[in-house]
């Protein structure tokens, strides 16, 4: 119901009024009447009204005096005036104010409820936009903080966005940064963990730091991103990152890695971004639940550093044999190498993973694939120290198993003559006969017969199958290898012609074919 004050200082117009109009067919009630204006703005001041039906001329406050006063305090309440035909012209005055409806006195029935008609689907409809208004913000509020992430990785990944959006963008979200200076904080959360944990990680962030502190808040894939207000102070800067991390590891019994970016401009978001994603590929090398700038990352001018080169060979001779002790310090040394290197995550795991393949394929050709199938955990490894794990581990299992097998296998003649094999594979004049006159001096078929029962294969075949398995490999490793290197390297002399026969009976292909297949 529509509240409805009456104003007019002729009792009987009041009187009049108040008994021809049924109120509550229009949704009304006459919640009270006034004679003056004055009288109008008390009732106002306590009641507050939806509708006045006024005259304009009143002793004390007139009609439009009334309307000025009233428009100021209560904008919301609608007015109908009254008003003789010489008054007519003067009170379109009260049009500044927003009065649409006046009533020329004497007044009948259907003139005041066709304007009380009018004036009622009027504030109506104003409730019905203000209604709309009021669920439009209550939507906005929900959509603002999505909105505000969204734009945020935008910002750090969309190349084409550039100041004039973080201005526009800035006015809308109600940002400002006082110096134009920012960075970026990007969190790696670490071990498992559920996708609430970053909601975790974002909040804790934002309440240590300070809301005023922090601009604008994301997840991006598995990390948490932080844009905030350039903090000088880099020891306040890695206090507060430590109560960050200290206040997550207390509740969820987890550890994160932080990046912090240099201070810079807005519109350099997308490379401090970048600049944060490299400082976390140098946990691999700093370790799990560090802080990482860019001072750590800077290597100084890269052509004082040389290219990194490790001769994998020997290594791998000694994982054939069963050799571990001679494999473990090795494996130490290259893995001090690479350290000492701080290449780039991608590109260290670019040599950690060859050389992990060349250790499988010197254990039993039955448990390869089962090696191989391993690779998939690199990703899982995000510090050296876990990788060198890995592969020491899988290398000192071959190692044992190969020396279980030679053991049990071979007798000390024979695995003393595929010690020779291996030394002198490069020697055309290696052969049963070369072996047993040269170095053993025992008898070529007493030998023969041995090498054979115990290994099941011919010397000749042994030495031609192992001499392929060695040339495929070089194939495989450098790619653009010359036949008559590979001839004069397995013991095929000058002939790499003859070479490239056996080659082709060995594989089925030539040295040529075998380069380009997949």
């Amino acid at each position: 119901m529509y509240k409805v004050l009456l104003v007019d200082d002729e009792r009987i117009i009041v009187e009049g009024i108040s008994r021809k109009v049924n109120w509550n067919a229009y949704h009304t009630e006459l919640a009270g009447t006034a004679r003056n204006g004055l009288e109008a703005m008390a009732f106002i001041e306590s009641h507050l009204p939806d509708i006045v039906i006024s005259d304009i001329k009143m002793p004390g406050m007139n009609g439009l005096q009334l309307v000025e006063k009233v428009s100021e305090k209560y904008p919301q309440i609608a007015f109908i005036l009254l008003s003789g035909f010489s008054e007519f012209d003067y009170a379109r005055s009260a049009m500044q104010f927003g009065v649409k409806h006046y009533l020329l006195k004497p007044c009948n029935e259907n003139t005041i409820t066709d304007a009380l008609t009018e004036v009622i689907a009027e504030l109506e409809k104003q409730h019905t936009q203000e209604s709309f208004m009021l669920n439009i913000q209550k939507e906005l509020s929900k959509v603002l903080p999505h909105a505000k992430e969204q734009f945020l990785k935008e910002l750090v990944t969309n190349k084409t966005y550039g100041q004039r959006d973080w201005d526009d963008y800035g006015n809308l979200f109600h940002i400002t940064v006082e110096n134009d200076n920012v960075q970026l904080l990007l969190f790696q959360i670490e071990g498992q963990f559920e996708f609430e944990h970053m909601f975790a990680v974002k909040n804790i962030a934002q309440d240590v730091l300070g809301k005023s502190i922090v601009l604008l808040s994301t997840t991006i894939g598995k990390h948490v991103l932080l844009l905030i207000k350039e903090i000088v102070e880099a020891d306040a800067l890695f206090a507060q990152l430590n109560e960050i991390k200290q206040t997550f590891s207390t509740y969820y019994k987890l550890d994160a890695t932080v990046a912090v970016s240099d201070a810079g401009q807005i519109i350099n978001a997308r490379k401090m971004y970048r600049d944060t994603l490299e400082c976390l590929n140098y946990q691999f090398y700093l370790g799990e639940g560090s802080i990482i700038t860019q001072k750590d990352v800077e290597r100084g001018d890269d052509s004082s550093h040389k290219p990194f080169f490790y001769d994998e060979e020997p290594l791998c001779m000694h994982v054939k044999s069963g050799d571990w002790s001679f494999v473990q310090t090795e494996l130490e040394n290259f893995f001090t190498l690479l350290a000492d290197s701080r290449m780039d995550t991608q590109l260290s795991m670019s040599y950690v993973i060859p050389l992990y393949i060349s250790i499988v394929r010197q254990g039993n050709p039955e448990e390869i694939n089962d090696y191989l199938k391993k690779i998939a955990s690199f990703d899982q490894f995000f510090t050296l120290r876990a990788t060198q794990q890995f592969v020491t581990e899988n290398a000192e299992q071959i190692c044992l198993n190969n020396f279980q097998t030679h053991t049990k296998k071979h007798s000390s003649i024979i695995h003393k003559m595929i010690q020779v094999i291996e030394e002198h594979l490069s020697n055309p004049d290696l052969s049963l006969n070369w072996v047993a006159s040269e170095i053993l001096y025992m008898n070529a078929d007493y030998l023969g017969k041995l090498f054979k029962k115990e290994t099941e294969e011919k010397f000749s075949n042994y030495v031609m199958r192992l001499r392929m398995d060695k040339a495929m490999e070089e194939i495989e490793k450098t790619g653009d290898v010359k036949v008559f290197e590979l001839a004069e390297k397995f013991g095929f002399g000058d002939n790499p012609q003859y070479f490239s026969q056996v080659f082709k009976k060995h594989t089925g292909f030539t040295p040529s074919e075998y380069k380009r297949s997949p």
